[in-house]
C-alpha cells in the first residue's frame, strides 16, 4: 500500500479525505489514530505535527496534513 491516510473516528474532516479517496478510486490504507493528542506518536513521527488528517503517499514521497489539502492533491494527482 503507497498510500495511507491517518484519521481519527468521528472526525469530520477525516471523513472528507476519505471521501475524496473513495471518490478517485484510490487504494488505501486507514491507520487510526488516538483522540488524544499526546498518544500520536507515530502521527508526529511522519508529519511533524499531531493533528488530522495526514496523508502519506509513499510512491511520490508527499506527506501532507489538512483536508483542504488533501482533497486537492487527491483530485489533481491520484485522480
Amino acid at each position: 500500500m503507497t498510500v495511507r491516510l491517518y484519521a481519527l473516528d468521528g472526525c469530520p474532516w477525516c471523513e472528507k479525505a476519505a471521501d475524496a479517496l473513495d471518490e478517485a478510486g484510490v487504494e488505501y490504507e486507514t491507520e487510526w489514530v488516538e483522540a488524544l493528542h499526546s498518544a500520536r506518536n507515530e502521527v508526529k513521527r511522519v508529519s511533524g505535527q499531531r493533528g488530522v488528517p495526514v496523508l502519506v503517499d509513499e510512491a511520490r514521497g508527499v506527506t501532507m496534513a489538512e483536508s483542504a489539502n488533501i482533497v486537492e492533491y487527491v483530485e489533481r494527482t491520484l485522480a
